[in-house]
């Protein structure tokens, strides 16, 4: 695993927002959490540090460093936001630790509250799916399948005896199946392939992403939370690139890139009739979708109520009218950082700000952005801020 020193410190955990806290039920005295685990899977959205493990010594992924994390740990920790991700908040309401990033653990206590698989970068499909289409793939892209083997070589850990007395484990967990699918789209459109080629791939990145759910509950998994994709249309780095003088190809409302937003619909629709199929196939299953694109649409449409000043800009970035540019980048180049990045959506171009992804929790956690509705079957053990800010947090880093 390749590591600096930095990554192996402590993470000094703070407790949930007051906004988010207000929004939850109380806890039921000391009860122990719904789900004594979380088990999470996707890319740059998710991960909460396996980055940092797997690429180390890479200076193309300026995450490794400030200013990534400054406004929450106060270091870079492989986070793609200055702070907290959904995965966090999601931790912190159900009252457990932070997610604990895979590669950073090595005995079955480290992962006594679950882990994440989750790598800034990985796609759903692997690299034969893109060769086969002409189209470069990084070497060492994470995928789903890698991800997926990581979790099976976990089981062996923690269940030494055999996977079967993985059962009860399995059935107490909550699954966060991504977000992932983004980097499928992203990285074929970064590189030149026009969007109609890339309108293909949505029915095999669903494929992909049902069959983990399926081997998931093969395994003994109950309740999968399986996120959408968000709005490309809004990313910053992508309004820059995609500019047009053509006002139909925007949104009135929200100033995003129509035909990009609509695409995102489009892969959301494919997986909400997939994860209605995997319901009747396993009736005694919960699979709950998680509207990432209604969560993040609510602050385009009405920043203020969120305290937010332009969503459509990057707090750290170049120049330019959407706070990036070709020849800089948050942590690279002639870069500048935004002196409040609570009032920005979009922290580096690419990725939501903390204060955003607050935002979006607090939508999902709620109930009014999953379907069915998260709070149905956490209300009795969603925990407050005070409540989560007594658990005993373990440091992440000290292997």
């Amino acid at each position: 695993m390749a590591s600096a020193t930095i990554w192996r410190r402590g993470l000094r955990l703070l407790p949930l927002a007051l906004a988010l806290a207000l929004l939850l039920p109380a806890a039921q005295g000391s009860a122990a959490p719904c789900y004594p685990r979380v088990f999470s899977f996707g890319d740059s959205l998710a991960d909460t540090g396996n980055i940092a493990f797997l690429y180390g010594n890479d200076t193309r992924r300026p995450s490794l460093w400030p200013p990534y994390g400054e406004t929450f740990f106060h270091r870079a920790t492989g986070r793609c936001s200055n702070g907290r991700l959904i995965v966090d908040f999601i931790a912190e309401a159900l009252g457990l630790p932070f997610v604990r990033p895979y590669w950073s653990g090595q005995t079955a206590e480290d992962f006594a509250h679950g882990a994440n698989f989750a790598v800034g970068g990985a796609t759903a499909l692997g690299p034969d799916f893109f060769r086969a289409r002409g189209m470069p793939v990084r070497n060492g892209t994470v995928h789903l399948d890698m991800e997926m083997k990581w979790f099976r070589d976990l089981l062996h850990l923690l269940c030494p005896a055999g996977l079967a007395g993985c059962k009860d484990m399995m059935n107490q967990s909550l699954f966060l199946v991504g977000e992932i699918g983004g980097n499928d789209y992203n990285h074929p459109l970064l590189n030149g392939v026009s969007i109609t080629k890339i309108r293909s791939f949505p029915p095999s990145v669903i494929a992909k992403i049902s069959s983990i759910i399926t081997e998931l509950i093969g395994l003994g998994a109950k309740t999968l939370v399986v996120p959408g994709n968000l709005p490309i249309g809004c990313i910053p780095n992508y309004l820059r690139i995609f500019m047009s003088d053509k006002q139909e190809d925007y949104e009135p409302q929200t100033g995003c890139l129509r035909w990009m937003n609509e695409f995102s619909q489009y892969h959301n629709k494919l997986l909400l009739d997939e994860l209605e199929k995997l319901r009747k196939l396993h009736p005694n299953v919960t699979i709950i979708y998680a509207d990432y694109y209604g969560a993040a649409m609510e602050i385009f449409l009405s920043p203020e109520h969120f305290g937010i000043e332009d969503p459509l800009v990057a707090c750290c970035g170049g120049e330019g009218p959407y706070g990036v540019s070709a020849d800089a980048r948050c942590g690279t180049g002639e870069y500048k950082v935004c002196d409040d990045p609570e009032k920005y959506a979009s922290w580096d171009g690419h990725h939501p700000t903390e204060a955003a992804y607050k935002a979006m929790a607090v939508g999902l956690v709620r109930g009014s952005h999953t379907q069915p509705p998260i709070a149905a079957i956490t209300n009795s053990c969603l925990q407050p801020a005070a409540h989560a800010s007594s658990v005993q947090y373990k440091a992440l880093y000290d292997l």
